[in-house]
């Protein structure tokens, strides 16, 4: 990483840097930039409001209001009557876990909600799990939505453009869902075409 910086698209162009100014600053903050943009001022709001559930520092980062907010980024999950109900449950929240030994020394939401449901405390505070559910949802859930259009990128091509929507949903599911189809032996398949 400290050698100088060549660069293969252009030869006679000499640039006065090392590899890892290239890497640490040309290529990363280009792909940074580029993130932000996509981003999206709604997407740092939902961040900043899901870290409002972060135990580290013993519940430093708890904010009502941006748990509050962060519900009402969910209409379908909490209907009026509950956005009430949990104004005030929020604070009782903040004071069973602030208070209870085991909460003290967690590192994370995904711990939280494994020791709410080891003391049951998810029952008690049901609305406050959902957030919590919905918290940990999100990434998988925004992980799998890009899995797909990138496979749907590869499968509808200029080439395949005209392809009717039933041919295109089983390309889908095949291209995304390889790793199981691996499993499906060929005999499994004739078997059930016949």
């Amino acid at each position: 990483m400290a050698e100088a910086y060549v660069n293969t698209r252009n030869l006679r162009k000499m640039m006065n840097i090392n590899n890892q100014h290239y890497y640490n600053y040309d290529i990363f903050n280009t792909v940074l930039d580029t993130q932000i943009r996509e981003f999206g001022e709604t997407s740092t709001d939902l961040l900043q409001n899901m870290a409002a559930l972060n135990p580290r520092n013993s519940f430093s980062q708890f904010n009502k209001s941006s748990l509050l907010k962060l519900s009402e980024m969910y209409p379908r999950d909490f209907e009026d009557k509950e956005m009430i109900i949990l104004e005030h449950k929020l604070d009782i929240y903040y004071h069973s876990v602030y208070n209870y030994i085991r909460f003290a020394n967690l590192n994370g939401i995904a711990n939280l909600a494994r020791l709410m449901v080891a003391t049951r405390m998810h029952l008690s505070h049901l609305s406050v799990y959902r957030l919590l559910k919905l918290t940990l949802v999100l990434p998988v859930v925004t992980a799998t939505v890009e899995r797909c259009f990138s496979a749907m990128k590869l499968v509808k091509t200029d080439l395949r453009n005209r392809i009717g929507d039933d041919f295109l949903n089983y390309a889908l599911i095949c291209a995304i869902e390889k790793e199981a189809l691996n499993n499906v032996k060929n005999e499994d398949v004739k078997h059930f075409l016949k």
